[in-house]
């Protein structure tokens, strides 16, 4: 389960970093500290706290929201598994036994 856990977290943490790394990349007159403050907030949901001024950057973010949906259902998935397979076990459901 502590596995599931820290598989989740790099999960994470990578996103966060191939956040920062494109806004940086496509976005040029915005700092690193405002970067790594416009990916958390897109990963949260809460939308970006500097909106990028280039049509690059501004495609980034687009792809980025929605790539970022996309880990948000991994992390969960990566997270609830080892709790689905417990209470799977807990009810003998999983045995593969036709009764």
């Amino acid at each position: 389960m502590l596995l599931h856990f820290a598989g989740a977290l790099l999960l994470i943490i990578l996103t966060l970093a191939i956040g920062v790394a494109g806004h940086l990349l496509f976005d040029d007159t915005i700092a690193w500290h405002d970067a790594t403050l416009n990916s958390a907030f897109i990963a949260n949901g809460i939308g970006p706290y500097i909106v990028p001024q280039t049509l690059t950057g501004k495609v980034f973010f687009a792809c980025y929201g929605m790539f970022t949906s996309l880990v948000f259902m991994t992390t969960l998935g990566l997270i609830l598994a080892p709790l689905a397979h417990r209470i799977l076990h807990q009810f003998h459901l999983d045995d593969g036994r036709q009764d």
